[in-house]
């Protein structure tokens, strides 16, 4: 009966509505790549699969809204926390006699939140712009703050055993976004108010915003993997961690580079979604689990199969909400059944010897 009556409704969907929701799938596609990316490229350097990726969504957007309304985001002042503690924490490790960079930890525990602060509280820019620049600087650093604080101890550690801490660090910053913004949600303004008529379908600027967001950061990230050094590393490190060890590659400065970038990249996602949905403290977390599947679909470990299964992802949500509205998320999650069966099938694990 749910198949004849979907059918039903599929032969008096016009084009019109199909376009539509084609291009809202596109568009929610677009974020979920990104977010794949992110996945992808902390598992691959850290074997952490990092839930909380989501968080990062949700403070760049609230963030931003918070300096919409003139007042100090309180992430801000969660980052000079963080990086207190992990400057502390270097300074007693070197006293111990473990070998720290201390040009990598000055520069994240002293240089990016001085220019935070410097950003937030001295210049106060009014500008959409350069508040959203703002947002990111505050945001970025705190990925590989929470890699030095809780996962790089761990980097010997199982799999299973990162994905608790994940699990854990996932609910303390759920906490700490209902205690910085509230339970009410929050928009902000467009970055563009733009709209374009093609046909019968109208096309926002913000759309296309999101696009160009999205297609930019990927050509940028693969350059920086093809023809940087530090991207080297990385792939590097992602294609045999022991090796790259070996070879004198530093595994914590790979690690540092992952999560700035995982935090940067969920922190443009909040920027680019804000104006299209209320953002709430925890909305995050569903995103970013949309992001999961489509990591899930590329293996963890490619990037092109996860941006492709991202559309696929966003495609599925939008044609589910006409089609079936209350069941929408169900099918989305339940595509990462028939992915991992098929994987399981065809994929040999083999263990990487430290």
């Amino acid at each position: 009966m749910w198949l004849q009556a979907c059918f039903a409704k599929v032969s008096i969907m016009d084009l019109q509505i199909a376009l539509l929701l084609g291009q809202d799938g596109i568009v929610n596609g677009a974020i979920y790549g990104l977010l794949a990316v992110a996945l992808v490229l902390v598992f691959s350097v850290t074997r952490v699969i990092f839930i909380p990726q989501g968080e990062f969504v949700s403070f760049g957007a609230l963030t931003l809204a918070m300096m919409q309304t003139g007042a100090v985001p309180s992430t801000l002042w969660l980052l000079l926390v963080l990086a207190v503690i992990v400057l502390v924490l270097d300074i007693w490790r070197s006293r111990s006699g473990g070998e720290i960079s201390w040009p990598a930890s000055l520069f994240w525990t002293v240089v990016m939140p001085c220019v935070a602060v410097l950003l937030a509280v001295v210049v106060r820019p009014s500008s959409l712009m350069l508040q959203a620049v703002t947002a990111l600087a505050i945001i970025t650093p705190m990925g590989p703050l929470m890699y030095r604080l809780v996962y790089r101890p761990l980097a010997n550690a199982t799999v299973l055993m990162l994905l608790i801490v994940s699990v854990a660090m996932h609910g303390v910053l759920v906490g700490l976004g209902l205690l910085f913004f509230g339970a009410e949600g929050s928009r902000t303004p467009a970055f563009s108010e733009v709209q374009f008529q093609l046909g019968d379908i109208t096309v926002s600027g913000q759309s296309l915003f999101v696009l160009g967001v999205t297609i930019t950061l990927v050509v940028l990230l693969f350059v920086f993997f093809e023809r940087s050094m530090i991207g080297k590393a990385l792939r590097a490190t992602a294609i045999n961690r022991v090796g790259a060890r070996l070879m004198g590659i530093p595994t914590g400065l790979a690690g540092d580079v992952s999560f700035a970038l995982a935090a940067l990249i969920g922190a443009v996602s909040g920027l680019l979604i804000a104006p299209i949905t209320t953002v709430y403290y925890d909305t995050g977390f569903l995103i970013g689990l949309k992001g999961f599947v489509a990591a899930i679909v590329g293996g963890l470990a490619s990037y092109p199969i996860a941006l492709a299964g991202a559309l696929m992802v966003g495609l599925l949500e939008a044609f589910s909400s006409f089609w079936a509205s209350a069941y929408k998320e169900v099918l989305v999650f339940t595509l990462i059944i028939p992915v991992l069966w098929w994987r399981s099938r065809n994929s040999r694990h083999v263990e990487e010897e430290e």
